[in-house]
């Protein structure tokens, strides 16, 4: 049945006019409403209930609600709220989202155009007939034109900090309204393809006393300098390489700060597994044998045009090429709880082979053999102890640490092995 057919159907059993219905009905299923909660919405708001005619769903508490639920009524606080530009249908539009909480549990929502309320974090609001979508996975609200808000003079007693302030450690991809302080570390601008033309943004690593995260500014803030400490406010998180990302927006409001914000030396030293079952981590330091030198690593050739390694002179996204020269090490790393494929890179792999390219290539026409330089890589580390710092990702492929450093161990390995053991009894 087209979306035509539902809206006729509605208007017919509702009494009401076929072009407004049809109208809400594409605004709710644009915003990925399904179809069903979205017909018994607009039955709300027409005045069908759709269950006795009780057009006001029953309150619940918010670890209560399900995705098998279509519509609630909740009461909690306003943990955080930003705002963030959406396009669909060729127009752009303004959405709030951020997260409640009430003495139960917290849960994301999301307010799309229609929305009556104005939420600010430490609100206690009474949210009526508010829908209820799957978001990864996971129970959000949503609210539109037929949710009721009202700010209530109530006291909840929640375990949440209201506001959205988080250290960088604390962010996860789908955080929304955060506020963090930071030291940018690094920064450089870029020209993308964005969905209205080349777009000029801002990206690259900022830093607190947890540690680090990648960043991009989709507005460019003059505050945001390589060096500088500012504060960033109404701020989203998404997922980039596995690992969170903080993304500033022409909503953020950045403010430069008057002090310098300490940023961690060390990344936090994770077991293999810890980092592994994490799904991914932008700074982390790993330790363990190295057991194996996996193929393609050594002397590769790589495509001229998007850097990809290349197998017998074809590139997957350019064909047939002509490959460039490069140094690279894929070394598999095991610390006994899980292993890990460190990936190092030409100035890393030049350090382990103890030659630069020129002398790979040598070594190469000498032996009339590329596998002599990755036969040399295996040689000098595999078996031995490293310590490895990088950026890790983890998909259906497996864990991969794009290394930063590369050294090898100088702890006693009887001490360490205790460590474990006793972790492992813990």
């Amino acid at each position: 049945m087209s979306l035509e057919d539902h809206a006729e159907e509605l208007a017919s059993d509702l009494g009401v006019d076929k072009e407004e219905v049809t109208r809400d009905l594409e605004n709710l299923v644009n915003y990925s409403v399904p179809m069903d909660e979205a017909k018994q919405s607009l039955r709300r708001k027409y005045g069908d209930g759709g269950s006795g005619g009780d057009a006001t769903p029953s309150s619940k508490a918010i670890s209560e609600v399900s995705t098998d639920d279509s519509n609630v009524t909740v009461t909690a606080v306003v943990l955080t709220s930003g705002r963030r530009s959406i396009q669909y249908n060729g127009e752009q539009h303004v959405i709030r989202e951020g997260e409640l909480a009430d003495e139960t549990g917290k849960i994301s929502y999301t307010a799309w155009d229609g929305f009556s309320g104005d939420l600010q974090p430490g609100q206690t609001v009474r949210l009526g007939n508010a829908g209820v979508r799957e978001w990864d996975g996971q129970p959000e609200l949503n609210l539109g034109d037929s949710t009721d808000p009202e700010v209530v003079d109530e006291t909840l007693d929640i375990d949440y900090e209201v506001g959205g302030r988080a250290a960088l450690q604390d962010l996860a991809p789908g955080d929304r309204g955060i506020t963090v302080e930071v030291q940018v570390l690094e920064c450089e601008q870029k020209v993308i393809d964005g969905r209205d033309g080349e777009t000029t943004i801002l990206s690259g690593v900022l830093g607190d006393e947890s540690g680090r995260l990648p960043f991009t500014d989709w507005e460019p803030h003059d505050e945001i300098e390589g060096g500088a400490s500012v504060r960033l406010e109404e701020t989203f998180v998404r997922e980039f390489r596995g690992a969170p990302s903080v993304n500033v927006s022409e909503f953020s409001t950045v403010t430069a700060l008057d002090r310098t914000v300490e940023v961690a030396e060390d990344a936090p030293r994770l077991s293999i597994r810890e980092a592994v079952e994490s799904g991914g981590l932008f700074d982390v330091e790993l330790a363990g044998n190295v057991i194996e030198v996996r193929d393609g690593s050594g002397l590769i050739e790589r495509c001229p045009e998007c850097g990809r390694v290349i197998q017998n002179g074809q590139c997957r996204s350019h064909g047939a090429v002509e490959g460039e020269d490069d140094l690279r090490t894929k070394a598999i790393l095991d610390d006994g709880t899980d292993t890990v494929t460190a990936v190092l890179d030409d100035e890393l792999t030049a350090r382990v082979y103890g030659g630069d390219l020129d002398d790979a290539r040598e070594h190469a026409r000498d032996a009339m053999d590329k596998e002599v330089v990755a036969e040399r890589i295996s040689d000098r580390i595999v078996g031995r102890e490293y310590v490895v710092r990088g950026s890790l990702s983890v998909d259906e492929y497996g864990a991969n640490l794009t290394a930063s450093t590369f050294t090898e161990a100088d702890d006693d390995p009887a001490a360490r092995a205790q460590t474990l053991l006793k972790e492992a009894d813990a």
